[in-house]
């Protein structure tokens, strides 16, 4: 029998073929938000299918067993909607936005594409044109290439370690019938979300998607992901005809399921988040003008998680940098922050958490995601309890744990200029 449950101010109900609706009812607005969350990523690619997950969202809009290309293209667009994908290591998403009187026209059109497109040979030609631009688009933006290239760095050989776009041997092996081959090898109905924001009440949601929803055929696959092994520190640096050196540093990181996923990104955003006042910002752009702008990330995977610090500079400052953010993780592994500021790195992270929430497309995808990894969807109280328990001694030891010197891994791009290093 289906099932109805609750979580968070959300509303989960369980279709016969395993795949789950996540509403969350949002009076406030007249637009709704709705995606299907997959959990087939680059990951799950073997080495001679590399770049098909992404190449495949981009075929789920070229042509299904009802609609070509124009038609899906012009559904939405046609009252004001928006239709769109993007590709992850571990997820495939495929979403709309549109006001909620189209509702039951964006939940079809998704489903279609989704679940029923026939990738025409010609379309997979004029899209591998398409891809293979994307990719040297990327491979000239030096922050892009860093961050791709770093994934490497630290996963090595393993499948996160590949870059989402594929090389250009695997995008221009990559055939038509390749395509169903990787989704019949990897997907799962039981690992399908429907996602939902919106002003619609949670029975006329289950009433529309469900029309779409329960007749997508049953899918499942015993394929399992395999974890990353712990990997070494290593440096590694690379001659790049680019007009500045380029430095990534980092490691492999928690889980989605660990318990200090939570005080880690806390501790990542007083590092080096979006604010201004982050410490690696002060002290790399405010403090010496070494560089324009220093990024700290994290990333948590299924079963591991990637943490990356990411900055340009002129060449001479390079070495200048990378000590300043080893004094920077030196800091937070032996000094433990006062009540002070950690009362404030708590109230930032707060508010950076609620601000994100104000945007129902963030929250849409967000439920999805969170459905799949965690079989719950999280409260924002929640999250924010879990900041508050932080002492400064937990952080220190998650610091001490995760900031290692002796475990980081360094890329460079080293500048040339007329071919030679600077």
């Amino acid at each position: 029998m289906p099932v109805i449950w609750m979580i968070m101010d959300c509303q989960v109900h369980k279709f016969e073929n395993d795949i789950r609706l996540v509403h969350k009812q949002v009076d406030n607005t007249r637009v709704i938000h709705c995606g299907y969350a997959i959990d087939i990523g680059s990951r799950d690619e073997d080495i001679h299918q590399l770049g098909i997950a992404h190449f495949w969202e981009h075929m789920a809009f070229k042509g299904t067993q009802k609609r070509k290309a124009y038609h899906i293209i012009s559904r939405l667009d046609s009252v004001g909607g928006e239709l769109n994908a993007f590709t992850t290591k571990e997820k495939v998403f495929f979403y709309a936005s549109v006001l909620s009187e189209h509702f039951d026209m964006a939940a079809e059109l998704l489903t279609d594409i989704a679940f029923y497109s026939i990738f025409p040979e010609k379309q997979v030609e004029k899209e591998r044109i398409v891809i293979l631009d994307e990719m040297a688009m990327y491979l000239d933006n030096p922050d892009d290439a860093i961050q791709d290239d770093f994934d490497k760095v630290v996963f090595g050989k393993h499948t996160l370690g590949h870059n989402i776009l594929g090389t250009t041997d695997t995008v221009n092996s990559i055939q038509k019938n390749d395509f169903r081959t990787f989704i019949n090898d990897n997907l799962n109905n039981n690992k399908i979300v429907f996602s939902v924001v919106g002003p619609k009440s949670f029975k006329e949601t289950l009433k529309t998607s469900g029309k779409y929803i329960q007749k997508i055929p049953d899918h499942y696959s015993d394929k399992s992901r395999l974890k990353p092994s712990p990997g070494h520190g290593q440096r590694i640096t690379e001659d790049k005809s680019f007009g500045r050196a380029y430095c990534a540093i980092g490691k492999e990181a928690y889980s989605v399921k660990d318990q200090d996923r939570i005080p880690f990104f806390m501790l990542t955003n007083i590092l080096g988040g979006p604010a201004m006042n982050s410490r690696l910002n002060l002290s790399l752009r405010e403090k010496y003008g070494y560089v324009y702008s220093v990024d700290a990330s994290y990333t948590s995977y299924s079963d591991t998680g990637l943490f990356g610090i990411y900055f340009g500079t002129e060449n001479k400052y390079l070495n200048r940098s990378i000590k300043i953010v080893l004094a920077e993780l030196k800091k937070l592994r032996e000094r433990k922050m006062g009540s002070l500021q950690l009362h404030r790195a708590k109230q930032q992270i707060k508010g950076q958490l609620a601000i994100s929430e104000e945007n129902n497309t963030n929250v849409m995808l967000m439920m999805g995601r969170s459905l799949i990894d965690l079989d719950r969807v999280d409260p924002l109280d929640s999250v924010f309890r879990q900041v508050d328990q932080q002492t400064s001694a937990s952080m220190c030891r998650i610091a001490e744990e995760m900031l290692s010197a002796g475990q980081l891994n360094y890329l460079i791009f080293n500048p040339l200029e007329n071919g030679h290093n600077k």
